[in-house]
């Protein structure tokens, strides 16, 4: 059996409804660098310029549903969706937030529950910790580990 080329590029998918624009600046430079292909998936609310989007509805998930639908095994994911990453995991991928952390198979069911427990909590009335006001720290942090990721991706 033939592989397809294609199968063995890897591209770069960005969850833009929430992309820091710092963000997507770094991508920008660094999938240029490496030659991969980047793609932003977001809703008609969020349109991005000088990169190549793909537009779904508002609909609640429609992001997520495209992303899913479009990634393969191998290709990244920047998202800070921990149920995305969870999805984006399972079919093979890699996955990383804006703010650098790199999504592993093996902390992401914790993830998922400690996510449960505060939205339990929420609900009950309860306050929990919004996330911290981004840095250029964050920008470092996400450049050096976006490098790891796709060095891993590219001797794979």
């Amino acid at each position: 059996m033939t592989r397809n080329p294609d199968d063995l590029l890897v591209r770069v998918f960005v969850d833009g409804d929430a992309c820091p624009r710092a963000v997507l600046q770094i991508l920008l430079a660094e999938t240029k660098n490496a030659d991969l292909d980047l793609v932003v998936i977001s809703s008609f609310n969020h349109p991005i310029k000088d990169v190549k989007q793909i537009i779904v509805g508002n609909e609640d998930q429609a992001v997520d549903i495209e992303l899913i639908n479009r990634i393969k095994k191998n290709d990244i994911v920047v998202t800070q969706d921990w149920g995305l990453a969870a999805m984006v995991l399972a079919k093979g991928a890699k996955c990383i937030a804006p703010n650098g952390q790199i999504y592993l198979k093996e902390t992401i069911d914790f993830m998922l529950e400690e996510r449960h427990i505060k939205a339990k909590h929420r609900k009950g009335g309860g306050r929990t910790k919004g996330p911290s006001a981004r840095t250029k720290k964050d920008d470092e942090v996400f450049l050096e580990n976006f490098k790891k990721i796709i060095s891993h991706s590219e001797n794979s």
